[in-house]
C-alpha cells in the first residue's frame, strides 16, 4: 500500500463502501466466477488505480463501478501486469 494511501483505506467510508461493495457480489471473485469458479474475494481492487492525484475523488475511490472483487491470486495477477518498467496511460502515452 502507498503511504498517501493508508489514511484512505483505514477510512469509515472505505470500510463501508468496501462491506456493501462485496456483499453486493456476493463475496466472490468476480473473475473467476465469470470462468465458472466459485472462489471468495479477499480484496476489492479499484480498476482506476488510486493516485496521490484522485485520492480524494470519491467518483473514483468510491463509485461501486470502479471496484472489482478479487481473490487474491487474480488481484497478485493483476498487479504483476503493472510491475513493469512501463505502463500506457488511458491516452496511449508511454509512462516510465
Amino acid at each position: 500500500m502507498q503511504k498517501y494511501a493508508e489514511a484512505f483505506y483505514k477510512s469509515t467510508a472505505w470500510k463501508r463502501c468496501r462491506a456493501s461493495y462485496l456483499k453486493s457480489v456476493g463475496c466472490l471473485c468476480e473473475r473467476c466466477y465469470a470462468k465458472g469458479l466459485i472462489v471468495p474475494a479477499k480484496i476489492v481492487h479499484h480498476k482506476i488505480y488510486i493516485t496521490p492525484d484522485n485520492i480524494n475523488d470519491p467518483s473514483i475511490v468510491l463509485d461501486f463501478n470502479n471496484l472489482e472483487a478479487l481473490c487474491q491470486n487474480c488481484h497478485n495477477e493483476e498487479h504483476i501486469l503493472t510491475m513493469r518498467r512501463y505502463r500506457v496511460n488511458e491516452f496511449g502515452e508511454v509512462i516510465f
